[in-house]
């Protein structure tokens, strides 16, 4: 691939056609993070990190799947394979939908993130493809509205049908949207992006790499309810730990790689993939960690707990454009380090919520800490891309998705194993300073998790300071056609 590939004119019919299928996957990413606990009741679930795999389940079959992207883009033509993607999708929402049991609920959502797992990278590589290097920066900010505003949508949305109604209709409302898309598709969807009919997959990386991811979220998952030292926790975490490392070496002296990790020789790319996924932990996090605050603390209802998220879902929705262009204008660092300073202090705010915090403070708080968000995410990664040749774009794009996935899994394990870890440390802690016949249940158990949620919420601080000092060494690519040329000559 090369610079003369890139469209005259961007299809934005076709365009159109893939940001309703992404938009789909996306709210469906996070649109069950308010549900837990109702799904928890009207299942008999008695424990919160069995179903926590609803939600993380769904991010790793997406990041263990996407490294494959790079090469089902280059492989099959774009639209065959956003079919293929949106008929599997709708079949696990079909699944879910109907599910008489957890374990078939489980599966559903399986097979849902199966299908989704290909809608980001062919979506944001189709824009990339679309529009000229100078350009991209309003182009990715549109998408970002894709990207950043389904996630951050679905928890209010969430909160509203669980208030009103079963929870179930969260997956039968998906159900009619996804078979529209397929239509759509089926019927409009056209093919922009070039085809190697002579690449090939590497069925070892794609073992390694499931492992490995798998290995690590599972592990970390299941630390929350069986401990550190548990035989299989510490067993998952070493064979997610060896296999990752055999996978990062094979590719790297692979010819043609499943995932090219040579992207990170550009820095900028490199710098973006880190802060990306840094980011990416605290913002998954936050749309765990806020809920159950919400809910099982304070005691207030799923639609309140929906409703608290909409003006942050609404600012970011408002705001992905207009970074698009000021990212154009002014450049990556300016923004990236405005939106850290602000969702940095967002999140030491919400570590501090006590058990009277005001309602509308927390409202503040929250749509602050999205609109620091908003500012991060697409000018970070658009500088990124736009320093790798038109040829790599598959793998950028596939590991950039990978990055912020399983890191955003993994992130979000870890924080509500620490959140458990200290809420039951807690508990003992008051227990053993009080008459066990005056203690009363329900304010032991909101105190202590309480105290879980602002230790989590403390780390999650912590990991967009790094973010932020990172955001220091960015420098914007000279995109002129001068160095275009030099990049796709490489």
């Amino acid at each position: 691939m090369n610079e003369s590939m890139q469209l005259k004119r961007p299809p934005y019919l076709m365009i159109g056609i893939l940001f309703v299928g992404a938009f789909v996957a996306f709210l469906n990413n996070s649109l069950l993070n308010v549900a837990l606990p109702s799904i928890m009741v009207d299942l008999g679930i008695e424990d919160y990190s069995t179903v926590q795999w609803l939600a993380t389940g769904y991010m790793l079959v997406s990041g263990v799947l996407i490294p494959a992207s790079a090469y089902l883009l280059t492989r099959f033509t774009n639209r065959n394979l956003y079919i293929a993607a949106m008929a599997i999708f709708t079949i696990g929402t079909a699944l879910a939908a109907f599910a008489p049991n957890f374990g078939l609920l489980l599966t559903g959502r399986m097979v849902q993130a199966i299908g989704g797992s290909v809608m980001g990278p062919l979506l944001m590589n189709v824009m990339l493809i679309s529009f000229p290097r100078e350009k991209r920066g309003t182009a990715m900010g549109v998408f970002g509205l894709v990207m950043i505003t389904a996630p951050a949508i679905g928890p209010t949305l969430s909160g509203y049908i669980v208030q009103n109604y079963d929870w179930r209709l969260l997956f039968e409302m998906i159900l009619p949207l996804s078979i529209i898309s397929l239509v759509l598709a089926l019927w409009k969807l056209g093919n922009v992006m070039p085809q190697n009919k002579e690449a090939h997959l590497d069925y070892t990386s794609v073992v390694l790499s499931s492992l490995g991811f798998g290995g690590l979220l599972y592990g970390f998952s299941s630390a929350s309810s069986d401990g550190w030292t548990d035989f299989w926790v510490l067993v998952t975490l070493i064979v997610g730990v060896i296999t990752l490392t055999a996978f990062i070496i094979r590719q790297l002296r692979m010819d043609e790689p499943l995932l090219d990790l040579r992207v990170y020789k550009y820095p900028m790319f490199a710098l973006a993939s880190v802060i990306a996924a840094v980011n990416a932990v605290a913002m998954f996090s936050g749309m765990i960690l806020t809920p159950a605050y919400v809910q099982s603390v304070r005691g207030i209802s799923p639609l309140d707990s929906g409703l608290l998220m909409l003006p942050g879902a609404i600012i970011m929705g408002l705001m992905s454009p207009i970074t698009g262009k000021l990212f154009d204008k002014f450049g990556p660092r300016t923004i990236s380090v405005l939106g850290l300073v602000i969702s940095a202090i967002s999140t030491y705010m919400l570590a501090n919520l006590q058990l009277d915090t005001p309602y509308a403070m927390i409202v503040v708080i929250y749509s602050i800490r999205m609109l620091g968000m908003s500012l991060v995410m697409m000018p970070i990664m658009t500088n990124g891309l736009n320093q790798l040749p038109t040829r790599l774009n598959p793998h950028g794009t596939a590991i950039n998705n990978t990055a912020q996935q399983v890191s955003g899994s993994i992130g979000t394990a870890i924080l509500v194993t620490i959140m458990n870890s200290v809420a039951a440390s807690e508990a003992e802690s008051i227990l053993s300073q009080t008459d066990p016949a005056a203690v009363n249940e329900a304010a032991l158990m909101q105190q202590s998790l309480l105290a879980g949620i602002q230790f989590s919420f403390y780390v999650a601080f912590g990991m967009t300071l790094i973010a932020l000092l990172l955001s220091f060494f960015v420098k914007r690519v000279d995109t002129s056609m001068e160095a275009v040329r030099k990049i796709e000559a490489e």
